[in-house]
């Protein structure tokens, strides 16, 4: 029988913030484009500002497949982006996280805010406690998550953290490398 194949999705968590440095919108348009240059679809945030904005319009402007999901108290016209390939309006973040969990084969973060620390920690967790083995990603960029890698060390030191769960946690630096390594893991089962 013959049927489509679905294309490699990577949920990509990031800032809405319009105050966050032009650094980290750049790295933000490198994914986006990193994505769209690989055939890599994009699920995230659905925000047409800050970072979020960024990315997906690297994105969609290479060509690529661009998924949101954004809660609807979000979707006024100046937050909801209008452009996307689709998006999925749900009742709160819980709902949010968890189709971007569904639509997605594995995730990334970027340098964001308290959004995308809660995204991230939930979806390690989530792989970490077994309810999914998809690859997490980290892009250290410009240091920004030196200090968190800092205390999960320690947490680890501790013992409130396993070594071979600390493992999972993917980090690069770079964001073509880092985005290859977690789609390699997507398509290993790693």
């Amino acid at each position: 029988m013959c049927g489509s194949v679905r294309r490699v999705r990577i949920c990509v968590f990031c800032g809405s913030s319009s105050d966050s440095a032009p650094a980290f919108t750049k790295v933000a348009v490198e994914v986006g484009g990193a994505l769209a240059s690989r055939g890599i679809g994009l699920v995230y945030g659905g925000a047409s500002v800050g970072t979020m904005g960024a990315l997906a319009d690297a994105a969609l402007a290479g060509g690529g497949e661009v998924v949101g999901v954004i809660p609807g108290s979000m979707t006024g016209p100046e937050v909801a982006h209008e452009g996307l390939t689709e998006l999925h309006v749900v009742e709160g973040m819980h709902e949010r996280k968890a189709l971007m969990s569904a639509l997605s084969d594995g995730c990334l973060a970027l340098p964001g805010g308290a959004g995308t620390f809660d995204e991230l920690f939930e979806a390690w967790t989530w792989r970490n406690i077994g309810l999914h083995d998809k690859p997490v990603g980290v892009l250290d960029a410009d240091g920004f998550y030196d200090p968190l890698l800092e205390q999960l060390d320690r947490m680890e030191q501790s013992g409130f953290l396993r070594r071979a769960h600390r493992e999972t946690l993917i980090v690069g630096v770079e964001a073509g490398e880092l985005l290859d390594r977690v789609v390699e893991a997507v398509r290993t089962g790693g």
